[in-house]
């Protein structure tokens, strides 16, 4: 079995109750079915790029900084957690999370150590 990191892309701003309410009803579907196929390890939503804090090492010292890493339109709004067989079964699963949420999912495997 692969490890995969599922990641979600969203807009900045919340969207609207009456679209984030489907939204996530659709998502916890998503998630039940995985738990219920054995998929499932880990999901979690983020709070907003504006709460993040950042930690850098630099000339010896490490700084610490409000806000995130990078500036953008669209930002990590949550992750979930796989293990699946194969890519082609990550993006299966990817597929019907980005059906869900409508929103961007990337897919990428955990570096196997195992190996």
């Amino acid at each position: 079995m692969m490890r995969y990191l599922l990641s979600f892309y969203q807009p900045e701003g919340r969207p609207p109750r009456e679209i984030l309410d489907p939204m996530l009803r659709d998502l916890d579907a998503v998630n039940r079915e995985m738990k219920a196929a054995g998929a499932w390890v880990f999901a979690g939503g983020l709070h907003p790029p504006s709460t993040a804090t950042v930690a850098r090492f630099r000339d010896g010292e490490v700084l610490i900084t409000d806000g995130p890493f990078a500036e953008g339109k669209e930002f990590l709004g949550g992750i979930t957690v796989i293990d699946v067989p194969d890519l082609d079964a990550a993006l299966a699963w990817a597929g019907k999370i980005t059906r869900a949420t409508t929103l961007p999912i990337e897919v990428r495997p955990f570096i196997d150590e195992s190996r």
